[in-house]
């Protein structure tokens, strides 16, 4: 698994966790436990040797350092992120949005608008593997048809491929 798709683990979690127990981002990102996260995702128990799982744990580190970006980001921009995905839900609010879905709709957004260097389509992507894994039995479903009808909507800078 690439790192960027374990940032986007981290950041989803540390999203959810700032979100619904409106904890300050800084006690949990301080909190967080990259071990933990491993161990919850149970990869480490799975390596062949100490050393392996040594070399684990130092990529999960480091893409700890993306998943703060990507929090930090998303949080700096959550106001101007709630309003693209308000505009687009049509007949939700994003408080009846299950919140799994909508830290990570939150999440995606933000990459969408703020990171040109990753295609909006792998991004889309990424967006609705988090939803399989992390959401309910419709989340890939609604996350993918949010985030499609917003790139059709708008133009944002980076790629579409």
């Amino acid at each position: 698994m690439g790192k960027r798709r374990l940032a986007r683990e981290m950041a989803v979690q540390m999203l959810y966790q700032h979100d619904l127990g409106e904890s300050p981002i800084a006690s949990v990102l301080a909190s967080f436990d990259v071990g933990d996260f491993l161990a919850e995702r149970a990869e480490a128990a799975t390596e062949a040797t100490p050393s392996a799982a040594r070399a684990h744990l130092a990529e999960a580190r480091e893409a700890f350092a993306y998943a703060r970006t990507l929090v930090e980001g998303t949080l700096e921009h959550l106001a101007e992120i709630d309003g693209l995905l308000s505009a687009q839900a049509d007949h939700w609010r994003l408080e009846r949005m299950p919140a799994v879905d909508r830290n990570i709709l939150r999440l995606a957004v933000f990459e969408i608008v703020h990171e040109a260097d990753v295609p909006k389509l792998v991004i889309l992507d990424e967006a609705v593997e988090l939803a399989k894994r992390f959401g309910s039995e419709h989340s890939p479903r609604f996350v993918n048809g949010l985030l499609d009808g917003l790139i059709k909507s708008h133009s944002f800078p980076g790629s579409l491929k």
